[in-house]
């Protein structure tokens, strides 16, 4: 019987508070650098040329846009890029050039391919020891067949590279196996991701799952008592009834005359932001068809205090993604097919993956990202004129943590009232 690898990418976002325990690995930071000495192959530098993660998470985005015309759109790049290099821990030959190129390391030699899970290993460290006020879990499992052995090198360098649970599943009863992964998940993402896979088939021999929790309370927060009813133009003939939030306050942003769009970036507490993409009227495929590792660099280098009257609409969203499918028409293929090779996972050969699943959540309220009860900051009365910037069409956000330079989360948000 050809066994079949079920590989399920997991996100979850959003919420804040809680200390990370492993205090000699953050105490290790700057977890930017590789034991050589070399930059770490996931960190948005700007001065870095060639291809790296921020190539992938603009391609990934351009692909799902394409597959949801005028539909919200919201995912985990880390979560995905994670799972994938994970499984690149077994993969050879084409099958592991593929994944490789496919995450945007198509200029790295064959010899450095252990630089990108050093580079997740670093990067993952950090993410994993926020601050007090920010709560940002990653983690990674394998849920193995029962009976079924892995090779020990694989093992090993999960566990290493990419700190790794290891479970056993019966996957002779499909159901029982479902229940068990979906609750991992559920618990790992506190409540958020209930049931991450549907269905899985008797052959399942591995299935690789990767969360992401992320809470985080805004630096400055809008007073809820200010919160009103307001249109948001899913075009500009289809108004919808939104929850305007506002803000008056200083804050870095940018018009950007070239593509005719608005940035404004919105801290939250800790050394995560949000950056937030306004394209005029008409002018959201120029902004998409930019959107790059350079255009981004040159907004931040742009970005520049104002006094802004910032509306916001509150957000609850959802996006669920055949990440197989997506990944297949950006040129990673082999890992689906009979072709597969996977012999670094298992002696026995015959892997594949036949399924690539990615959950995602965003909910964005008065407090912060995600709801979190009432906010303790009370905003004083606005003593200087400010600029008014209301988000009330559709617009792209990017969630990313700045101590690593890594963008965690992206999307697009046409119709704040679709769930």
């Amino acid at each position: 019987m050809k066994y079949l690898l079920c590989l399920c990418l997991l996100l979850d976002v959003l919420c804040a508070v809680i200390h990370c325990h492993h205090g000699d690995i953050c105490h290790e930071v700057n977890n930017t650098k590789l034991p050589d000495g070399t930059e770490n192959l996931l960190t948005h530098s700007c001065d870095k040329q060639g291809s790296n993660y921020a190539d992938f998470v603009f391609r990934f985005y351009k692909q799902a846009i394409s597959k949801e015309a005028d539909k919200n759109v919201f995912f985990s790049p880390m979560s995905i890029s994670t799972a994938f290099a994970m499984l690149a821990v077994g993969a050879k030959t084409t099958t592991l050039s593929q994944i490789v190129e496919g995450l945007g390391f198509n200029s790295l030699p064959e010899t450095r391919v252990h630089d990108i899970h050093e580079s997740f290993h670093k990067v993952l460290a950090v993410l994993n020891c926020t601050a007090v006020n920010i709560t940002l879990n990653i983690g990674n499992a394998l849920f193995t067949g029962t009976g079924y052995e892995l090779q020990e090198t694989f093992l090993q360098n999960t566990k290493q590279f990419y700190d790794a649970e290891f479970m056993s599943s019966n996957f002779h009863n499909p159901e029982e196996a479902k229940n068990q992964i979906n609750t991992y998940v559920e618990e790992k993402t506190k409540g958020k991701i209930p049931e991450l896979i549907a269905h899985l088939d008797p052959s399942t021999v591995l299935v690789l799952v990767n969360y992401i929790y992320f809470k985080a309370a805004w630096q400055k927060s809008f007073d809820p008592l200010r919160t009103y009813e307001d249109d948001f133009f899913v075009n500009k003939y289809a108004p919808v009834r939104v929850n305007m939030m506002q803000c008056d306050s200083s804050y870095y942003s940018y018009y950007d005359e070239d593509l005719s769009c608005e940035v404004v970036e919105v801290p939250y507490q800790g050394t995560a932001r949000a950056l937030f993409i306004l394209p005029d009227d008409g002018k959201m495929k120029q902004v998409e068809d930019a959107l790059s590792k350079e255009t981004i660099c040159k907004w931040d280098n742009r970005l520049d205090t104002r006094r802004l009257n910032l509306r916001l609409p509150k957000i609850s969203i959802s996006g669920s993604y055949n990440v197989k499918n997506l990944l297949q028409e950006m040129g990673i293929t082999e890992v689906f097919s009979s072709n597969a090779d996977l012999s670094g996972v298992t002696s026995s050969g015959n892997l594949q993956v036949s399924q690539a699943i990615h959950k995602a959540l965003l909910e964005v309220d008065e407090a912060g990202t995600e709801a979190a009860g009432a906010t303790a900051l009370i905003l004083t009365r606005v003593l200087h004129p400010s600029v008014t910037i209301k988000f009330n069409r559709p617009f792209i956000i990017l969630i990313s943590d700045k101590a690593t330079g890594t963008i965690l989360f992206m999307g697009k948000i046409v119709d704040p009232t679709k769930k």
